[in-house]
């Protein structure tokens, strides 16, 4: 038999994301309508990617090193 593998990725909502970078659940939403945020709809909820959220920060970034 083969084994699969399953990657396991995290995925945060819009309020955890909202929370970690100290703005509105607002904010992030119009971030992801305008494409600045990459997300997946699941049904009603928004879910990004770890690596989506920091590739948004590094597109973010003015000065230093910015990583979560």
């Amino acid at each position: 038999m083969m084994k699969t593998e399953i990657s396991v990725t995290k995925f945060y909502t819009i309020e955890e994301i909202a929370e970690l970078l100290r703005v509105s659940y607002l904010t992030v939403f119009r971030w992801i309508q305008a494409n600045k945020l990459s997300a997946y709809k699941i049904g009603k909820r928004y879910r990004i990617e770890i690596s989506d959220l920091n590739k948004f920060l590094e597109n973010s970034k003015k000065y230093g090193n910015t990583r979560l």
